[in-house]
Formats: structure tokens, sequence, C-alpha cells
């Protein structure tokens, strides 16, 4: 199921409006979800090589808009949803919308098996609770690896 969905991407409605970065948002991200199937038999590298295939898919799009500015799919593992996220901008790679701290990377690998590992989506144990005064005091949270491939006209 994952690598259809994922190809399907391609295919969804696509903005790239500068002017207005909360309808590209809302428009070109999407969520994917592995079954316990896709994560016992899929491997790393047939969900790297889906995604960039979408990923042409999507550069020959935006190039077919007539779309002339930078343009960036980027592709990162959401841990406390255990969904991997994608998303189609019209920012450069290391202005990508996010409120946490990311480090772009053109390898693809680590986010994948980051994600095909991740056995307990969206599931806290008990034991790793903590009061809200202790979090206010921790330092932040590490970042988070997103992959990133220009798909506008300046690649």
């Amino acid at each position: 199921m994952l690598l259809t969905w994922i190809a399907e991407v391609a295919d969804e409605p696509l903005v790239l409006e500068p002017a207005d970065r909360r309808v590209e948002r809302e428009t070109n991200t999407w969520s994917l979800d592995a079954t316990d199937e896709d994560r016992r038999s899929l491997s790393v590298s047939e969900v790297v090589a889906a995604l960039e295939r979408t990923a042409s898919v999507i550069r020959r799009r935006v190039r077919g808009l007539g779309f002339a500015g930078l343009a960036t799919f980027y592709v990162w593992h959401d841990v406390q949803a255990g969904q991997l996220r994608c998303s189609t901008g019209s920012v450069p790679q290391d202005r990508l919308p996010f409120g946490g701290t990311y480090v772009a990377s053109e390898d693809l690998d680590p986010v994948v098996e980051g994600f095909l590992a991740h056995n307990e989506p969206g599931v806290i144990a008990w034991s790793d609770l903590r009061p809200a005064e202790q979090i206010e005091s921790e330092p932040a949270a590490m970042p988070f690896r997103v992959w990133v491939c220009s798909v506008g006209a300046s690649h």
C-alpha cells in the first residue's frame, strides 16, 4: 500500500503560490502511513526509489506549470504521528515551514529507515511522560532530518 500511496502523491493537486504559503502547505502536504505488512516487507531502497520517482514527476509538473521560481519537494518522518510526510513548496531548502529545527539532507535513506523501524506510531509510554515544568527546563529537541529535493525551475 505504501508504495501506491507514494506514487499517488505525484498526481495530487499542486499549488505553487509564494504569496500564500498557507494554501501551498494545505494543498501540497501529504501524510503516508505504513501497514504492518509494509513495515515487514518493504526495504528502505524500495521506498526511497518510490519517493525519488515521485519527486521526478513533481519536477516535471512544476516545469509544466511554467513556474519560474524555487520549489522544493521534501520528506520527513513525523515521529509523533508515526507517519512519513512530504510536501512541495515555493521555498528554498533552508527556509522550509517548520516550527522546529531541522537538518536538510540529500540522503533520504535515514528518514525512511527511521519511519519503517518505528513500530508504534503515535504511542508514548506512560513512563516517558514528564511534568510540563520539567519539559520547559529541558534543552530544545534535537533537530530532525528532512530530505530535500529541488523541483523548481532553478534546479
